[in-house]
């Protein structure tokens, strides 16, 4: 692989990895269903997601069990191997922080993920002491 298609390649899974914390965070669930592959995995602590249908429906359920959903994302690592790849997601969120272990695969629609694993790696449950803004 050459370089300047090995640049293009991290890239567009950044944009990829930066698209599913944009969509969950705006409660987006079909277009984050369709940032996976159709047999495309979602693994969290509490369940386990396959397929654009499932993930979908999962991501409905989880909104309704809380009031907004906002993480940051921080750069991992992503390591190519031709038309696949694999790669980690750091992540924080109001509760804690975590890390995404991915695996990619190119596609005609370009990049997607083929499984994602939510590992949570540290919580805190405590009340912030802030609000929200009122709108």
């Amino acid at each position: 692989m050459n370089d300047l298609q090995a640049f293009a390649d991290r890239f567009e899974i950044e944009a990829l990895r930066g698209e599913f914390v944009d969509a969950l965070s705006t409660r987006d669930c079909d277009r984050v269903a369709s940032l996976f592959t159709d047999d495309g995995a979602w693994r969290l602590p509490d369940a386990v997601l396959i397929g654009r249908e499932q993930i979908r429906v999962g991501i409905e359920g989880m909104h309704g069990h809380c009031d907004s959903l906002a993480q940051s994302a921080h750069l991992g690592m992503i390591e190519l191997d031709g038309d696949r790849a694999v790669g980690r997601a750091y992540l924080s969120d109001g509760d804690g922080y975590a890390v995404y272990h991915d695996r990619y695969r190119r596609t005609p629609d370009g990049w997607k993920f083929t499984e994602r694993v939510y590992e949570v790696r540290y919580v805190d449950n405590t009340p912030l002491p802030g609000s929200a803004p009122e709108v």
